[in-house]
């Protein structure tokens, strides 16, 4: 990966040789490993063992979760918030479990539309919920740095399993937390 960089950095006109940037090709190749490490990590990994006995059938929401993505159109950030709700049955999901799904399908190349549903996905699967409801909010690089260059575009998707999908009271309720702020 690092002599990859090292011809994509000589290709825009770059000399690999100025102090700046000899060790570039590098750090890029460490950090590009870093921004998608979620292609090295399992679910198994991420939640190890952390679902925990409950008697509890009332919502769970975890919201503000950071996101750092990079699309996979143009490998450009894109940077938000998700909100995850669940409503158990039997079982509880540890808090930090539900950031490391987030994060193990946010660090890969990645469009919007699939890590809402991946998510989703993964938490009914893991903690068998009558209902998951995800919303994801974030802004894109690749169209506010190039393209149409539109600074405060902000692109929000959800996905709705079980309950949030059949029952509008729960689908509403997941809402209506989400507005309430301190």
């Amino acid at each position: 990966m690092e002599q990859n960089w090292a011809k994509i950095i000589e290709s825009i006109g770059e000399d690999l040789t100025r102090p700046g940037l000899a060790d570039t090709p590098k750090r890029a190749a460490e950090a590009f490993k870093f921004l998608t490490r979620g292609y090295h990590q399992t679910v198994d990994e991420v939640v190890n063992g952390a679902l925990f006995p409950s008697d509890s059938s009332e919502m769970i929401l975890v919201q503000d979760v950071e996101l750092y993505s990079l699309c996979e159109h143009h490998v450009l950030p894109f940077i938000g918030k998700v909100h995850v709700a669940y409503i158990p049955t039997g079982k509880v999901l540890g808090l930090s479990k539900i950031a490391r799904i987030v994060d193990l399908f946010a660090r890969r190349l990645q469009i919007q539309e699939s890590l809402t549903i991946e998510i989703a996905n993964t938490i009914m699967d893991v903690t068998e919920a009558s209902g998951v409801g995800v919303i994801v909010e974030a802004q894109h690089m690749c169209m506010m740095m190039r393209g149409v260059e539109k600074q405060n575009s902000l692109m929000k998707t959800s996905a709705m399993l079980g309950a949030f999908r059949n029952s509008q009271k729960t689908r509403e309720e997941f809402l209506s937390l989400l507005q309430m702020r301190s």
